[in-house]
Order: C-alpha cells, then sequence, then structure tokens
C-alpha cells in the first residue's frame, strides 16, 4: 500500500505545526521521519492516522483519496499508529486489549481471536501471555501487543511514533526485526524518530522536519552531519561537563529496604554529596521508580533511614522533602508532572509560593511570558500542557522548579528529546550542579549516564547489583550488570 501526504496544513490557533507537508512512502519500505521536538512530526502522524482533522491537503493510498474523521476511519482504510505511549487499557488483560476495537458488525467469536493472536506472536518471536494483566507488561511488551493488535485488525501501514523511547536494547533489537518482516511482506513502515542512529539503522529513506515544514529529503545511507544540520540548520556540538568540588552530604540512605513485591529486598546504603551527580541504571522494573520516590517521600522503606542534609526524614511525607529543598521530576511529565487541561500561566501559579488568597493574574501571565522567553518554550503562557511537545513539557517543568534545590531527582529527563533539547536541559541541570544541586537520573541512555554521572548505580531485580565509577567503566560493563551479571573490573554485585 503507497502512501502519499500531500500540502497537508494543520494550525492549533496562531501556532501552524503543520504548513504544507507533502511526503510519498513507497509500500514494502522504511521511511523514516526526523525532526527536532516540536518540528510538526507527531501533528502530522496524528493527521494520518485520523486523531486530528487537517485544516487542507489529501492523504491518498493506493491513488485514491481517502477521508478520515477518527481512527476507526484510518484503521478501516489501512492505516495504524503505535503511539509514544502505547494504547493500552491497564486494567484488562493481553487477550482483552487485543480484540478492543475488533469490527462490531459481526460476534466476536474469542477462541478464534486467541488463536489469530497466537498465530501473530508466533509469527513474530513475541512471547506474550494471553491471560497476563497488562499492567504487568513492560514498554516493549505493551508495544508487541499494540503491534499485533493493528496488524489483526488490518493495518498496512504502520507508523511508529517514537517507539524506542524506555525500552531495553533487547527489545529495540527484537522491535526492529519485526518492522524489517513487517516491510519485507510489503507493509510500510513510518519511523518517527529523533535519533540519527536508529534511522541510519533501521530506514531506507528519510524525511526531514522543521518548524511544521519538511526541509529536506535523502536516501539512505547518509552521513549523520548532514542530518544534523537539516534539522538544526547547523552543526549540534554536545558539550561536555566541568568538573566541581563535591560538598557535604546532602541524601543518605542508611540500610534501607524497599517492598512492593520486588525480587529482592537486599538492603541499599548511599550518601550523595553536594554536587555530586549519580546516575541510576537498569531494565525497566528493576526497583528504579521505587528507589527515587524513597528518596523524595513519595515511598516509604520497610526498613533505613532517609536523611536530607542531616535531617532525619524516614517516612516523612513528600511535602517535608521540599521542604527541605528536594525537588522530584517524574519520566510521565504530562501524567504525573503537569495537569492536562490547564495553561502555563495557570501551571505557575500552582508552583508559584504565593500564598495570597486572590491570584493576581496580571502578575502571573507575566511570570509566565517571562519564563516562556527564558526556557524558550515553543508555545505562549496561554498554551496548555498537552498541546506541547515533549521537549517543551520538560522545559516547563524545568522552568517550575524553585531556584535553590538541595537535591534534584529525575527519571528519564530527556527521554524522547532530540540533541540539541537534551543538550540545553543538561546545561541547566549542570547549572545548578555548578550552585551545588546534588542531582540523581535513572536512564536508559548508557552514554547518558556516563558522559553525565560521576557514580553509577546498577539495579538488577530490586536490589543495587554494582555501583560503578564513571570515569572508569563503560557501556558493555554497565550492560553486563544490567542483565544480572557481575563479570568485569568495578562490578561486586554488593549494594554499595
Amino acid at each position: 500500500m503507497s502512501l502519499e501526504i500531500r500540502d497537508i496544513h494543520k494550525h492549533f490557533g496562531p501556532v501552524r505545526a503543520n504548513d504544507g507537508i507533502t511526503i510519498t512512502v513507497e509500500a514494502g519500505t522504511l521511511h523514516g521521519l526526523l525532526g527536532e521536538n516540536g518540528a510538526g512530526k507527531s501533528t502530522l502522524m496524528k493527521v494520518l492516522s485520523g486523531f486530528h482533522a487537517a485544516d487542507s491537503g489529501e492523504i491518498v493510498l493506493d491513488g485514491k483519496s481517502i477521508k478520515m474523521a477518527s481512527p476507526d476511519d484510518a484503521i478501516e482504510a489501512g492505516i495504524g499508529m503505535l503511539h509514544q505511549d502505547p494504547l493500552v487499557f491497564l486494567p484488562f488483560s493481553v487477550i482483552d486489549n487485543f480484540v478492543l476495537g475488533s469490527p462490531g458488525h459481526r460476534r466476536l467469536d474469542r477462541r478464534q481471536a486467541a488463536a489469530e493472536f497466537a498465530e501473530l506472536c508466533e509469527r513474530y518471536g513475541f512471547n506474550l501471555d494471553p491471560a497476563t494483566p497488562a499492567r504487568l507488561l513492560t514498554v516493549g511488551e505493551r508495544q508487541q501487543l499494540e503491534i499485533v493488535r493493528l496488524l489483526w485488525l488490518g493495518a498496512r501501514v504502520l507508523i511508529l511514533d517514537e517507539p524506542t523511547t524506555g525500552i531495553s536494547a533487547d527489545q529495540r533489537a527484537k522491535l526492529f526485526v519485526t518492522l524489517k518482516a513487517l516491510a519485507k511482506e510489503g507493509m510500510s513502515v513510518i519511523f518517527v524518530s529523533h535519533k540519527l542512529e536508529e534511522v541510519a539503522d533501521l530506514c531506507e529513506r528519510v524525511t526531514v522536519m522543521t518548524r511544521g515544514e519538511v526541509v529536506g529529503e535523502a536516501e539512505m545511507p547518509v552521513p549523520p552531519e548532514q542530518l544534523v544540520e537539516m534539522m538544526f540548520g547547523q552543526a549540534v556540538e554536545i558539550r561536555d561537563r566541568n568538573e566541581v568540588s563535591l560538598g557535604g552530604s546532602h541524601l543518605k540512605l542508611e540500610a534501607v529496604r524497599m517492598a512492593a513485591g520486588l525480587l529482592s529486598e537486599d538492603p541499599i546504603s548511599l550518601d550523595v554529596q553536594a554536587a555530586e551527580v549519580i546516575g541510576v541504571a537498569g531494565m525497566e522494573g528493576s526497583g528504579q521508580d521505587t528507589f527515587l520516590r524513597i528518596c523524595c517521600g513519595m515511598r516509604a522503606p520497610k526498613e533505613g533511614r532517609v536523611s536530607v542534609g542531616g535531617q532525619d526524614l524516614t517516612g516523612k511525607h513528600y511535602r517535608d522533602f521540599l521542604a527541605a529543598n528536594v525537588k522530584y521530576l517524574p519520566a510521565g511529565r504530562l501524567e504525573e508532572g503537569l495537569i492536562e487541561g490547564l495553561t502555563v500561566t495557570e501551571h505557575f501559579v500552582l508552583a508559584g509560593d504565593d500564598k495570597s488568597f486572590f491570584v493576581d493574574w496580571g502578575k502571573a501571565r507575566g511570570r509566565a511570558e517571562e519564563q516562556v522567553a527564558h526556557y524558550t518554550i515553543k508555545g505562549t503562557e496561554a498554551s496548555t500542557a498537552e498541546s506541547l511537545s515533549g521537549g517543551n513539557q520538560q522545559r516547563l517543568l524545568l522552568a517550575m522548579l524553585p531556584p535553590q534545590l538541595s537535591v534534584l531527582l529525575m527519571e528519564h529527563p530527556t527521554r524522547g528529546l532530540d540533541i540539541e533539547s537534551a543538550d540545553w536541559v543538561w546545561e541547566q541541570l549542570l547549572d545548578r550542579r555548578a550552585h551545588g544541586t546534588s542531582i540523581v537520573f535513572a536512564s536508559a541512555d548508557l552514554d547518558e549516564l556516563l558522559r553525565y554521572s560521576d557514580r553509577i548505580l546498577v539495579f538488577f531485580s530490586g536490589r543495587v547489583i554494582g555501583e560503578l565509577n564513571a570515569a572508569d567503566t563503560s557501556v558493555d560493563e554497565i550492560g553486563l550488570l544490567i542483565g544480572g551479571r557481575t563479570a568485569g573490573a568495578g562490578a561486586t554485585g554488593d549494594s554499595p
């Protein structure tokens, strides 16, 4: 099924998300769509998959113009989209999620559906138990579930929006094998990403977008520098961090045990010094998220002591940690960090320390306008949180941080961000570090962990399997520990 996107325009108020986009995707090919955060990639794909209606333009499948008013129309036409956060109902089982959206004009034969599910999983090497609750699946397994569901519903054009965000290297490799197999079967696959190396590994042709427009196309392979210049108009130089002197203890964990059903509950002891950066690695579900939440008071440890600046805060609430200048930024920017439906101005009102009974909205809008400009947020003070791209949501979260922090805890601070945006985020974080803030961050990007950490904690099955000096280790050594192997220099298998 060949696909043509002809002169698509989509505006959100004054923002031109798509400004005359024209792209051709040949049948049986893997087509990359590159662009910085806010370039309009996701908007274009939502137009293509029926989630948004274009203001003008045309979508043509196999020479036939199609009209779409909903995702149902898109899947009926043969277009399916795998979102960055897979559309999975967590309380339901795998098989219940699989049959969601099945055609309503016929009675569902669950036995036949289960057989077809098993056949699709076997064909593409997916190991999914139909009875497993979806909440127990990793992000990669949720992607696999969504892929087989879209194929079962008849998708012949498959769109993937930043699909490698939050999945392991093994899951990424399996995903790439699956996508190549689908292309060989004649499907058209659109791979939306900001990661040059992934597009180079996977795609045969690439289209580059900037500020809502197509700025270039190329047959692969091409030098990465050429793609970077098309994306940003110039080469991007990633800055290295400057070394700073570490100070006294800011965050201390003493023999902390994490409960909540983790496979291991070995005690964790850790002393984070002022201006120190601690990286946290591990497969999804290995305990990193629970560890970070214990460090900020969102979860209480089963045993042990947590102190900030010498003050015992064990068992205290998050607000007590906030009062001690500890702040936590979650991976789910819109789900946990921001509030859908509220404007940028309203977020600054909520995050501010003004205790007045009445809100001075003029002052609040002025403050929001200043921060939008200072943090180069692509939006206005009246933009809602959900209307911002992932990168701009992260900029908003950073803009809302209090000026003085003792400890900043983060999950995946640059997840889903392009090269320039990720570098900008770390510029802000390292500036705080230079003023004494301790940073503890979890990341699936091993290069990011090595570049910015002083020490790296590697979690496996609910315990710290190794503590590494970032300057003396390698990606391979971290990878071994993430997989539960303690061979190699510096890996002890013991908690720090």
